[in-house]
């Protein structure tokens, strides 16, 4: 019998001793599983749940007004601004990595919910396009085989003034280091790459898309540097990314795009092709219009859908300010009145007139600003700011919602997670698993029993 209760006494304690650790098994389990469900619902549903409420805007066709005839056809477009991809000078991996996610999720989560068929970036794509090249940057002390690559001295300042870059594609490298291009350039102490083709591999990854669905962009100082930095260079290495082509006609419907960094009005090369580019494409335009009585001028050629374009652009076109800017994206209060600058914030007066003059757009979008604005030109033409597409610029990234026939169009504004949502659901996820921890290690009452004992103590009284 003493044996037996002895047994009996270390099974017991056995059994006590499983029961702490059974109990921190199940804590671990739980704050894993809140862990898992926060990860979850701020990275992926939170995108599912906020683009869930957009919905395609409603656009009269002569069918809905009781006219006879086939309806027309309707496109349905994306138009988003700002992207901002941060580079190798200026962007930190983390920053990266989160702003580059939030994008990705956003875009992606658009495309399988809404199904665009076509989506315009108006502009700044890139953040560091109008530094990034074919070039490596180097330590302050390259290795030999590094030095000996650049005989014509073909290195030079590097943006971020810590250090020497090679121009990789430089002839004098080429030669003397032929096979130098193409390697990974792993070599101790160099420490960059071909930041353009890294950028632009990036903005696939989060931008893809399936292949029914057509991405066009047009260039933003950003990409190209402003008029004093770009030269013919940056605008061809952007125009090889992105489709080239300024008039654009899908659906009967005309898409002018234009490189608004061109409009400097200076009458330097690229500024005079630029003007004389859109002068042919007004001059086609017009052409569409006389259908019926078409000029001998116009020729036989392939004929434009007689409709007036929409106008896309990065620039926004002349206005002084943002004063007269209202919703919930517009400019903050400490930035509506100040002043814009010409040719830097917004196009010239010039630019501006001949753009209205010479294209006659019913519509004209745009971005640079980061915020939201709609504005009236001259004969009752709208002009619609595209808000920043990043968390990077503002909080409450959005882009808009065009169903445009030959003849109408109808617009809505959808919005993206709020980036301070994200970061109060992170912040009280996290005070509620420190919370469960202090309760579990005997540190803090729970609240449950905290709550029930104070109701059970005013029951009594």
């Amino acid at each position: 019998m003493a044996a037996g209760d002895m047994a009996s006494t270390r099974l017991g304690a056995g059994r006590q001793h499983l029961r702490p650790l059974k109990r921190r098994g199940l804590v671990l389990l739980r704050l894993t599983a809140i862990v898992f469900a926060v990860l979850l619902f701020c990275e992926f549903l939170i995108y599912y749940l906020v683009i869930f409420r957009c919905s395609w805007p409603a656009v009269k066709t002569p069918a809905d007004a009781g006219g006879l005839g086939t309806p027309e056809p309707v496109l349905r477009v994306m138009f988003l601004a700002d992207s901002h991809l941060l580079g190798a000078v200026r962007g930190h991996w983390l920053d990266k990595l989160r702003r580059e996610w939030q994008m990705e999720r956003a875009f992606q989560t658009a495309l399988w919910l809404l199904q665009p068929e076509v989506v315009f970036i108006l502009g700044d794509i890139f953040d560091e396009g109008k530094w990034s090249s074919s070039q490596v940057s180097l330590g302050p002390n390259p290795p030999s085989s590094l030095r000996e690559c650049d005989p014509a001295g073909a290195a030079g300042p590097h943006p971020g003034g810590t250090h020497s870059v090679l121009d990789v594609s430089a002839e004098p490298v080429l030669r003397t280091c032929p096979d130098l291009r193409a390697s990974s350039l792993s070599l101790g102490s160099v420490r960059g790459r071909q930041a353009w083709a890294d950028d632009v591999g990036r903005f696939w990854k989060i931008f893809r898309h399936p292949p029914h669905v057509q991405l066009r962009a047009v260039a933003g100082n950003h990409d190209i540097g402003f008029h004093y930095q770009m030269n013919t260079y940056k605008i061809k290495r952007f125009e090889k990314v992105f489709n080239p082509e300024r008039l654009f006609s899908w659906k009967g419907i005309n898409f002018v795009m234009v490189n608004s960094v061109a409009l400097e009005g200076d009458g330097c090369d690229i500024c005079s092709g630029a003007e004389a580019e859109l002068l042919e494409i007004s001059h086609r335009l017009n052409c569409s219009r006389e259908q019926e009585h078409r000029p001998q001028e116009c020729g036989d050629g392939q004929r434009l859908p007689a409709s007036a374009p929409i106008l896309l652009q990065h620039f926004p076109l002349y206005r002084r300010n943002d004063a007269n800017c209202s919703g919930e994206d517009a400019a903050p209060p400490d930035e509506k009145y100040t002043p814009f600058k010409e040719r830097y914030d917004v196009l010239s007066q010039e630019a501006s007139r001949k753009l209205l003059w010479w294209l006659r757009p019913r519509l004209v979008l745009s971005g640079h600003t980061h915020s939201a604005c709609e504005v009236l030109h001259g004969a009752g033409v709208l002009e619609v700011s595209v808000p920043s597409f990043s968390w990077r610029n503002r909080n409450n990234p959005s882009f808009i919602m065009g169903s445009i026939t030959p003849t109408e169009y109808a617009l809505a504004k959808c919005y993206l997670p709020c980036e301070d949502t994200v970061l109060t659901t992170y912040c009280t996820a996290a005070g509620g698993l420190v919370l469960l921890t202090l309760v579990h290690a005997g540190l803090v009452a729970s609240p449950f029993h905290f709550g029930w004992n104070m109701l059970r103590k005013f029951k009594t009284t």
